[in-house]
């Protein structure tokens, strides 16, 4: 399985990214994809999970209502959309194989990640 995350960047305070997360190798079955986020100085935690069959979504408290994330099966790709994005959204940000659900329990290795930096 492959996996490989792209679309940050640097963006201010109140902006937007749609971070994607192209994934090869996998037979989806009842998998789910996963994005999660690592600060400078803090332990990774989660933030959002889409399952492959049926799309049923889970997304953390802190960024409920700005981020969503999505699916493209035929495209083999998931997407991250964050909006009105704050500086406390600063992170490395990873996706990875997931059985659903908002746990830190993940299928795969960790890929390099994609950085968002959002400035004030």
């Amino acid at each position: 399985v492959q996996l490989q995350a792209s679309g940050g960047g640097l963006v201010q305070a109140g902006g937007s990214l749609r971070l994607s997360c192209a994934v090869s190798g996998l037979t989806f079955g009842n998998s789910a994809i996963a994005w999660f986020r690592q600060a400078p100085g803090k332990e990774r935690e989660f933030v959002a999970s889409i399952k492959f069959a049926g799309g049923h979504t889970n997304i953390a408290e802190s960024v409920k209502g700005r981020f969503t994330i999505s699916r493209d099966n035929a495209r083999n790709t998931m997407y991250l959309q964050m909006n009105n994005l704050k500086p406390e959204d600063t992170a490395v940000y990873y996706c990875n194989i997931h059985r659903g659900g908002a746990g830190m329990k993940v299928l795969a290795p960790w890929g390099q990640g994609t950085l968002v930096t959002v400035s004030s």
